[in-house]
């Protein structure tokens, strides 16, 4: 299977403005990002999908592709296909890296490269939760999975709710899986899903990818035993540098 590795670095963000440009240990977050996915060995290409002319330049200074996009889409997903759209080259699959987990460890990306099989519509990943805490965290998406490893839901809200058992007791009585955010597309199907309009669940949870559930694709789950970091805040920034320390 021939792969793209894309990478959307969208500049305005209301928690952390310019955060790709953010710097960590002498290199800013996208270098990080970028640095990281060149190391997967499925990987064709790897490109910066940006909407700003810094990280445009500085991408570019730093020697990395990197392609300019309308600043009008609303998801990664969308930066994503006009990134796609813009190589001319025929891929058979996109996998989306998120721009704000600066040590995404290449190996996720080649697990989530092996579920592209040309069957597969759509893939992502997903970690068993190891923190109590993070079951109940609305911030922490959730998952679900089938037999087949296909995910069945995505929710905010602790899955499955244990009926009869009190809150505090749900992690000791069931596993439950965080999901990663990194998304693999069959390149057929990207197009597809970026011309769907919003769902309810989507508009419920606030997670575009119920919206492909809702309209019958498929996503194929992998798990994966290797944490992730992302960086929502400047607070999530410094204890990246601190971790980046301790990893040393």
């Amino acid at each position: 299977m021939k792969i793209v590795g894309i990478i959307p670095a969208r500049y305005a963000s209301t928690r952390f403005p310019a955060k790709p440009l953010a710097e960590i240990a002498g290199q800013t977050m996208i270098e990080w990002v970028y640095n990281q996915a060149k190391k997967s060995s499925k990987l064709e290409r790897v490109i910066v999908a940006t909407d700003n002319e810094k990280i445009y330049d500085h991408v570019k200074l730093k020697g990395g592709e990197v392609t300019m996009t309308s600043p009008d889409h609303v998801s990664g997903t969308d930066r994503c296909a006009e990134a796609l759209a813009s190589t001319g080259e025929q891929f058979d699959y996109v996998i989306n890296i998120q721009g704000d987990e600066p040590f995404i460890d290449p190996r996720q990306i080649d697990l989530l490269a092996s579920l592209l099989d040309g069957k597969a519509e759509l893939a992502t990943l997903i970690k068993k939760i190891t923190d109590p805490e993070a079951v109940h965290n609305g911030n922490i998406v959730k998952v679900i999975r089938n037999v087949h490893n296909e995910a069945i839901y995505f929710s905010r809200s602790p899955l499955p709710h244990l009926r009869n058992v009190p809150m505090e007791g749900w992690f000791e009585k069931q596993s439950y899986f965080k999901h990663i955010g990194m998304y693999g597309y069959r390149s057929d199907i990207l197009g597809e899903i970026t011309q769907l309009k919003p769902s309810s669940l989507e508009l419920a949870e606030s997670l575009e990818q119920l919206r492909w559930l809702e309209n019958g694709y498929k996503i194929k789950v992998a798990e994966t035993d290797i944490e992730s970091i992302g960086i929502d805040t400047p607070e999530d920034l410094e204890k990246a540098v601190k971790h980046l320390g301790k990893a040393k």
